[in-house]
């Protein structure tokens, strides 16, 4: 297991180290308050511990090597986890938001603010500080499971801040329904997390390309050698932590099969000290071949190149 495995194993255990402490206080404190809110947070907390337990699954599954089965590795584990907690938020989003319409017709209030309050308080703290680790983990490692379990954790932030306002206003300023209003804002803010943090979970899967200034970066380093007479047929994805890259470049059509594969292995060996971890495959042709879409393989170096003339 290497460095990046690791850190993603010790961001999902420390997830559900804290997960377990916060379902057990909230626990007590839903018994104590009756509160809607804190209701919502337990609701959401608990789906973390879930959630969190799907990521460890994800992430070691996908540090696996790759296999006669499953030749690019297992990195798209990683979006499937992220995807399985994107339905365990929506859940938790929506009968929250049922509980909390139901209260509000009820007329229901919540009662000893101060235990809830104090509980808030507790997960805030521990909540700060995983969330800091994770930080650290998703810095170095991409991780998109890690980085899906750190939305929920920075949702719980502002859930357990929200559960203070509800108690408070109903408890000491007296405002009727305060608690079912938060407890209705909580499920929205869910419902917005779960939505946002699909779409990196379908990029993945989707094998979406690289961002532009990512795919730009690369083919800048591409066009340093001066071998290389054009570029075309560039396919970029990324699955777990790991990016695949393949392309045609156009080389002498005199060069000598050995002569090109020593080009092949140097621009390679740029490539990978730019990105690490990158796995390249490259298909030399002879400049002026026609490709499959009738189109000669060397105008995208040479639209970088132009380009960064008309920049200049």
């Amino acid at each position: 297991m290497n460095k990046h495995h690791e850190l993603n194993r010790s961001a999902a255990l420390a997830s559900i180290a804290v997960a377990l402490l916060l379902v057990a206080l909230k626990v007590w404190a839903v018994i104590s308050t009756g509160s809607t809110a804190m209701l919502g947070s337990l609701a959401d907390t608990t789906l973390d511990l879930i959630a969190s337990i799907a990521t460890l699954a994800g992430v070691w599954v996908a540090a696996q090597p790759a296999d006669d089965k499953h030749r690019f590795g297992h990195g798209k584990a990683e979006a499937l986890a992220a995807m399985f907690q994107v339905v365990l938020i929506s859940i938790s989003a929506l009968t929250l938001a049922f509980r909390a319409v139901d209260q509000w017709i009820a007329g229901a209030r919540p009662e000893g603010a101060e235990g809830g309050i104090a509980v808030s308080m507790l997960a805030i703290s521990a909540t700060f500080a995983l969330l800091a680790w994770q930080r650290h983990v998703i810095a170095r490692t991409g991780s998109i499971a890690i980085a899906t379990d750190h939305v929920h954790y920075k949702s719980d932030l502002l859930l357990n801040l929200a559960v203070i306002a509800a108690l408070a206003l109903d408890q000491y300023a007296g405002i009727a329904g305060a608690d079912a209003v938060f407890g209705l804002g909580i499920a929205l803010w869910l419902g917005w997390g779960a939505w946002g943090a699909s779409q990196a979970a379908i990029e993945q899967l989707m094998d979406h390309e690289w961002p532009e200034e990512k795919k730009a970066r690369f083919l800048e380093v591409v066009a340093r050698h001066p071998e290389l007479r054009g570029l075309h047929d560039l396919r970029t994805r990324t699955s777990g932590n790991r990016d695949f890259v393949q392309f045609h470049v156009a080389v002498d059509p005199q060069m000598t099969i050995a002569a090109a594969h020593d080009v092949m292995d140097e621009i390679e060996a740029k490539l990978c000290a730019e990105f690490p971890g990158v796995e390249i495959l490259i298909h030399p042709d002879p400049e002026g071949l026609v490709n499959e879409t009738g189109l000669a393989a060397v105008d995208l170096l040479a639209d970088r190149e132009s380009a960064h003339g008309r920049a200049g």
